[in-house]
């Protein structure tokens, strides 16, 4: 079995790389997901409740994003997503 795996963008095949290099990948870009998502549903509460805006929820998303606490929460899901996905995946080779 390879050490080494292809990491795919959609239908296209982008690199080879290392197996714990591509669930690394994999993990960063779940978090900058959530990330991405939080940030929208605080826009569109601004946006809603009127008081400052939708530029008003990038503001108070800085302020939540910031924290280390939060950013510990988001990673540590995307690990735990990530390896579960992958130990399932595995599993269902057998």
């Amino acid at each position: 079995m390879s050490d080494r795996t292809q990491f795919a963008v959609g239908s296209r095949k982008v690199a080879m790389m290392p197996r714990a290099m591509k669930r690394t990948l994999h993990v960063a870009i779940a978090a900058v997901l959530t990330a991405a998502v939080v940030l929208f549903v605080m826009m569109v509460n601004g946006f809603l409740v009127g008081r400052a805006g939708s530029l008003g929820g990038v503001d108070v998303w800085l302020a939540f994003i910031k924290r280390s606490d939060i950013i510990g929460t988001i990673i540590l899901t995307a690990l735990v997503t990530t390896a579960f996905h992958f130990w399932q995946r595995d599993k269902e080779r057998r």
